[in-house]
């Protein structure tokens, strides 16, 4: 079985997390735990040091989960608005199966 990262963005967390290196390719983003209003949202450190948002589906205002594809970098959760509790982050990563 292929090894893949599973790195934890946020735990037991209610503000932005800290950056994390993402090793590159596909992943799940999973978030979890009580929003409070607030809006989850996966980012990425973008070359010139700017924190983007990766895609979309990778904005949360509820318990979910998105699948995403990045370069190799910098990633986090930020979290905006609300009052957020124990709120729980993580990208894992996705397997390539490049056999024939």
């Amino acid at each position: 079985m292929a090894r893949r990262p599973q790195l934890t963005l946020l735990n037991n967390g209610n503000a932005t997390g800290q950056s994390v290196d993402w090793p590159g390719g596909n992943g799940a983003c999973f978030a979890e735990g009580t929003f409070g209003g607030a809006t989850l949202t996966l980012q990425i450190l973008s070359p010139n040091g700017t924190w983007m948002t990766l895609g979309n589906q990778t904005t949360f205002t509820a318990n979910g989960v998105a699948g995403f594809t990045a370069p190799a970098g910098q990633v986090r959760m930020q979290i905006t608005g609300g009052t957020p509790s124990a709120v729980y982050a993580y990208v894992v990563g996705i397997p390539t199966n490049n056999g024939g």
